[in-house]
C-alpha cells in the first residue's frame, strides 16, 4: 500500500500563491500515477490535476488550465500542486491520490473511482 500525507494549505488573499505538498510512504513511488483533487462543502470532489507515474505527462481541469501547475520528485518520495492567481472559487480540501500505472501507459486518470490511495486532505480558503 502507498499513505499519503498533504501538506501546505491555509488562508490567502485572491491573487495570491499557495503550493501544496503530498508525501508518499510505503511502495515504490515511481510506480504510481499521482492526481489532486478538491471538494468544497456540498459539492462533489473534482478533478484538478494529474501527473504520470515519470513526471512527463500532466493534465489539468479548465477551471485551473493557466494558474496552477503539477509535478513531482520521485527521488523524495513526494508530488506538488503550485496555486498561482487563486480565487475564492478555488476554495475547498484538497486531496492527492495515487494509483498504480502499466508500464507505457501515458493516459492521465480525471476520475475519483480511478485511484486507490488518498490522503487526509488540507484545507485551502481564499478570501477577496
Amino acid at each position: 500500500q502507498v499513505q499519503l500525507v498533504e501538506s501546505g494549505g491555509g488562508l490567502v488573499q485572491a491573487g495570491g500563491s499557495l503550493r501544496l505538498s503530498c508525501a508518499a510512504s510505503g511502495r515504490t513511488f515511481s510506480n504510481y500515477a499521482m492526481g489532486w483533487f478538491r471538494q468544497a462543502p456540498g459539492k462533489e470532489r473534482e478533478f484538478v490535476a494529474g501527473i504520470s507515474k515519470s513526471g512527463g505527462r500532466v493534465d489539468y481541469a479548465d477551471s485551473v488550465k493557466g494558474r496552477f501547475t503539477i509535478s513531482r520528485d520521485n527521488a523524495k518520495n513526494t508530488g506538488y500542486l503550485q496555486m498561482n492567481s487563486l480565487k475564492p472559487e478555488d476554495t475547498a480540501v484538497y486531496y492527492c491520490a495515487a494509483v498504480a500505472q502499466p508500464p507505457y501507459t501515458t493516459r492521465i486518470r480525471r476520475q475519483v473511482h480511478e485511484y486507490d490511495y488518498w490522503g487526509q486532505g488540507t484545507q485551502v480558503t481564499v478570501s477577496s
